[in-house]
């Protein structure tokens, strides 16, 4: 959760330059803000906790010592800014009633599944190790993210267009970084059966006969593996990447080599359970054909082609929006032309007051927010 009493300042007639605590021993500034977006507010909290995931996310990318505070340095840069296009995101989602509910409980509910935890107590403490949020942070930061996404795609995405005739103009120019080596994708459902009876074993083998049988009729490979599977692949769909031949066990080549796509095999006795593989594309040694690999052309192309319109969308929601910006501070990808001057702060006015009396005025000021202004509107 955000600190104590923020959600009450952006209730004000004019906000605030600071977000402050008011104690019997005087005012304590808790959280200063950094801008203004429409009706929400970033803070130099919400600024440094960018801060610290990019640094954590360049970390787990192997960076160290000067390579890791120059990548750091480099995209500190742009923290407002995209903290910035997130909310303008999420705003336009609002605008736009995009609901997806429905898919933040699926996903929390594939990572419970997964984390092996039914307990709901447990379930939040683990939560909270993994990320350091609350479950309730958690799932907002998560329904936020689904919201940005299903605008870029609405807004954007769908409207960026690949013609055939490019595509297959850059293969004929780029025919050289097509060239196979012979690879096999596979995915996997492992079913342990270590450490197990004879009857248990009886009963996983059977389990997974029933599995192959299902998958064999249709049943998507990715849900089986996610509802049955012991492995830790189990969390990519069972998705183990490419091999070239040599690289497996020489009954499990046997059994997929040469098979074609979507062969699914018998299941396959490995020292402590029963593996059960799909084959999801072949490709033989040699050049690879247009066709075999338009969907990868297309891919090298698109950014190219959704980078200036991604831009140009924010542009023209940065150019919709009120959207003030404290001296000192910029934003990086900023609308041409449009003047983000920060205007006179309210002051709040230090006084002795006590806990219970800013909870009740905090709650009577956000009762008088949920009264749209004209000209505004409510997210």
């Amino acid at each position: 959760m955000k600190k104590l009493f923020r959600i009450f300042v952006p209730t004000l007639g004019v906000l605030a330059s600071a977000v402050v605590c008011v104690w019997a021993a005087g005012p304590e500034t808790v959280e200063e803000i950094i801008a203004k977006v429409n009706g929400d507010i970033i803070t130099s909290a919400d600024l440094e906790k960018a801060k610290g995931d990019l640094r954590a996310a360049a970390a787990q990318q192997g960076l160290k010592g000067a390579d890791l505070e120059k990548a750091v340095a480099e995209r500190e840069l742009r923290i407002l800014s995209d903290k910035i296009d997130n909310m303008l995101l999420v705003q336009k989602a609002a605008e736009l009633t995009v609901n997806v509910d429905g898919d933040v409980s699926r996903q929390i509910a594939d990572i419970q599944r997964t984390s092996g935890i039914a307990d709901p107590e447990q379930f939040s403490k683990y939560v909270r190790e993994q990320t350091g949020m609350t479950i309730e942070d958690y799932r907002a930061e998560l329904k936020n993210s689904l919201m940005t996404q299903a605008v870029v795609r609405q807004e954007i995405s769908s409207k960026v267009i690949i013609p055939k005739e490019e595509s297959r103009k850059y293969y004929d120019e780029h025919k050289g970084d097509y060239i196979r080596q012979e690879r096999i994708f596979l995915r996997e459902l492992f079913l342990v059966t270590q450490g197990k009876t004879p009857a248990e074993t009886a009963a996983v083998e059977r389990k997974a006969a029933s599995l192959v049988d299902r998958a064999r009729k249709g049943e998507r490979f990715p849900d089986l593996v996610r509802d049955n599977s012991d492995a830790e692949s189990k969390v990519a769909g069972g998705d183990i990447g490419s091999s070239k031949r040599g690289d497996l066990d020489k009954d499990v080549e046997a059994a997929i080599w040469d098979k074609g796509r979507g062969t699914v095999t018998d299941p396959i006795k490995r020292p402590a359970g029963l593996l059960i593989l799909r084959v999801d594309e072949q490709f033989q040694a040699g050049q690879a054909s247009f066709e075999e690999v338009e969907n990868e052309v297309i891919e090298k192309l698109y950014p190219a082609k959704f980078e200036p319109k991604i831009r140009e969308y924010l542009t023209e929601l940065r150019n919709n929006a009120f959207l003030e910006i404290k001296e000192g501070w910029q934003d990086a990808a900023a609308a041409p032309g449009k003047t983000t001057k920060w205007s006179d702060p309210a002051q709040l006015v230090p006084e002795t007051v006590t806990k219970k009396e800013v909870i009740a005025e905090a709650r009577k000021k956000r009762l008088l927010w949920m009264m749209p202004i004209p000209g505004t509107k409510i997210n």
